[in-house]
């Protein structure tokens, strides 16, 4: 068992997890922050994606070993606490999910995207929105969103 200290949220957890865990694995089973989903286990698909100091990251393989002490982690719980983020908000009017299993990770790529980028021409936004997939092939209304977002404010994480 190994002793860490993580920045989830702006929140400190300390916990004890055997060696070799991920950090997915520690925000679903251990702290019960589900929003991130399983998809892949590979980091192929983006479900999983959170915000490490502001940069998306694969939690299906990001090892806790990984991590610095001081990394600020953000989960889709932690973008606002009523679902009223501006990313999230223009989820809603472009009505982008469908089954919504890999909405949380698409919401975590795009505003990191828009933090990088607040103005991104249409094929900036398929581009670093490549890596995460939908299977029910929602990806105009997704692009939609963050063309929403992107004119209707300059996003923070």
């Amino acid at each position: 068992m190994a002793a860490n200290s993580l920045n989830i949220n702006n929140k400190t957890y300390n916990i004890d997890i055997k060696e070799g865990s991920t950090l997915l694995w520690v925000l679903r089973e251990h702290l019960g922050l589900t929003g991130t989903k399983y998809g892949c286990g590979i980091a192929l698909c983006g479900s999983c994606t959170v915000l490490v100091d502001g940069k998306p990251m694969r939690s299906c393989t990001l090892l806790l070993s990984g991590l610095k002490k001081d990394q600020k982690i953000t989960t889709i719980e932690g973008l606002s606490e009523n679902g009223d983020h501006p990313v999230q908000q223009a989820w809603v009017e472009a009505q982008a999910p469908q089954c919504g299993y890999c909405q949380s990770g698409q919401i975590m790529q795009a505003v990191a995207l828009l933090a990088e980028n607040p103005n991104p021409t249409r094929e900036e936004i398929k581009m670093y929105m490549n890596g995460n997939l939908c299977r029910c092939g929602t990806y105009l209304r997704i692009v939609k969103a963050i063309e929403i977002a992107a004119e209707k404010t300059s996003v923070k994480t």
